[in-house]
């Protein structure tokens, strides 16, 4: 049995899916703190396309039942969205040392969901960080989502090397915007996908070059050594076609056809196609506070 802090708090919450007129501010039970928990008072979250994706239930192609199963068949079943947040530690359990009240801290609830809330829980020992030092709590709140996601495709699956040109698509979105600065980190050439008016954004992020998709095609073939597609509507052999030999195209997003085909396409050419869910990892959330505190990554 937990201990419980305290009664009742405001959540958002959604009794049904659909678009954000489901979204309602309720009274729910604060969450019961375990031996191994942490209580975090939230003092600020973020609404990224996670949380719209199980709201919405607008998923890639062939995932629709899936999503079902996981959050509800009729209905969510998870009431209160929201993937991260920052906020003040309130409670601990008895076997947690690594934290104490009043520690500023950044947690990652991930698919558990529940940061829409006055109050969340996490696992002492799972992904939660101290808060990055000198940076304001609303912004460290916006650090794990598309931080994580960066790290987990360029880094983890792509093996994104120092010198390599990488290509984003969507690069002025959460993610692409992660992984214009992540991919800067790790020493590559970065060209960036977006429209006109969101150019000089990813140029201050890092960003070598960049391609206003509205004028011209970013997909020239035999350019990249790694394709990171944070937004999945281009042809996939298209996609391919633009990588150099050994390159790898990294689906940030994709539905089920795609993935047999990224699946075919690592079995019978030289180059590699990769899908699958982002790792989300205290080690990534603990790099990500070392570069928000030497100024080398910002959460936009």
């Amino acid at each position: 049995m937990g201990e419980q802090k305290g009664t009742m708090m405001k959540a958002a919450v959604i009794n049904a899916y659909g678009g954000p007129e489901v979204v309602e501010i309720a009274q729910v039970p604060v969450p019961a703190v375990g031996v191994d928990d942490v209580l975090v008072r939230t003092r600020a979250t973020t609404v990224n396309s996670g949380d719209w994706r199980v709201r919405s239930l607008s998923v890639p192609r062939g995932f629709g039942a899936v999503m079902r199963l996981m959050y509800g068949v009729s209905g969510p079943k998870k009431l209160v969205l929201g993937t991260e947040a920052a906020g003040v530690v309130e409670q601990v359990g008895k076997n947690v040392s690594k934290f104490k009240p009043g520690d500023e801290v950044v947690v990652m609830t991930g698919m558990s969901m529940g940061a829409h809330a006055e109050f969340c829980v996490v696992r002492g020992d799972g992904n939660i960080v101290h808060a990055p030092k000198n940076v304001p709590l609303e912004e460290a709140a916006a650090m794990t989502f598309g931080g994580t996601t960066a790290l987990s495709y360029l880094r983890t699956k792509g093996r994104l090397a120092a010198g390599e040109k990488v290509l984003v698509v969507g690069a002025s979105g959460t993610v692409g915007l992660a992984a214009v600065q992540i991919a800067k980190y790790c020493g590559a050439v970065v060209t960036a996908v977006c429209s006109a008016r969101n150019a000089e954004l990813v140029k201050s992020l890092g960003a070598d070059s960049v391609i206003d998709y509205h004028q011209d095609d970013p997909f020239k073939k035999n350019l990249y050594d790694v394709i990171f597609d944070a937004v999945g509507t281009s042809d996939f052999y298209t996609r391919l076609a633009a990588l150099k030999e050994n390159g790898r195209l990294l689906l940030v997003v994709a539905d089920i056809p795609d993935m047999f085909r990224a699946l075919w396409a690592s079995l019978t050419s030289n180059k590699s196609a990769i899908a699958g869910v982002a790792d989300e990892s205290v080690d990534d959330m603990l790099l990500l506070k070392e570069l928000m505190e030497s100024g080398k990554f910002k959460a936009v």
